[in-house]
């Protein structure tokens, strides 16, 4: 899930300045799971708007912004209402893709996109992958060292731990020994010493494009 948190309501209203009407586009999929882009959520911004004295011309759920088909229809009538800007309360992916839909009218985000992340208990999601692009999990027991160690180190502890907590954040248990003991209980140790080539962000041309297609 894409975890994004919601901006102060004093930026959102800097980013829509003198707009008079107002749309707003909400996500029926990982912002409604987080509170940030649901229908709850638009009524709370529709009302914030209004209370400004701002007209809010129209307001939509997309089942997933990130999703290009199904925003263009969700848009359409936002769009047809020529509103002076559009909010879009999704990811930033989501905010991408709803511009596309109004190349002439202003789009702007109202969450912060976070990072993905897994649901630890109702309300609470831990950053679970960082989008490297070069998946190192076969490697490591299945523990991100891109997202749980707070260095990024791809090769091994730092050395700075104690007590078996990280030496940046001792809330953290360390990722390199969650890694070892991982590694340890599934009797695969050999692993760490086995030589791992950089990760080659060098090779990484953005934005990435991948297509079922074929090649592209």
């Amino acid at each position: 899930m894409i975890i994004t948190q919601k901006k102060p309501l004093e930026e959102i209203m800097a980013m829509v300045g003198n707009a008079k009407t107002v749309a707003i586009l909400g996500c029926g999929s990982c912002a409604t799971a987080c509170q940030t882009g649901g229908e709850a959520q638009i009524n709370e911004l529709k009302s914030a708007l209004e209370a400004t004295g701002k007209t809010v011309v129209g307001t939509a759920v997309a089942d997933y912004c990130c999703m290009a088909l199904g925003v263009k229809g969700k848009m359409k009538p936002l769009v047809a209402a020529n509103p002076d800007c559009i909010i879009c309360m999704s990811c930033g992916d989501g905010v991408q893709c709803a511009a596309k839909t109004a190349p002439n009218i202003p789009v702007y985000p109202s969450n912060n996109t976070m990072f993905l992340g897994e649901a630890a208990r109702f309300g609470v999601w831990e950053e679970a992958c960082h989008f490297c692009g070069e998946c190192v999990l076969g490697q490591t027991g299945a523990v991100c060292p891109i997202t749980q160690c707070a260095k990024s180190l791809v090769n091994g502890p730092c050395g700075g731990q104690k007590n078996g907590k990280c030496e940046v954040n001792p809330e953290n248990d360390c990722a390199w020994i969650k890694i070892y003991n991982r590694l340890e209980a599934t009797g695969q140790l050999d692993k760490l010493t086995r030589d791992r080539d950089d990760k080659g962000y060098e090779a990484v041309a953005y934005p990435r494009v991948i297509t079922l297609r074929g090649k592209k």
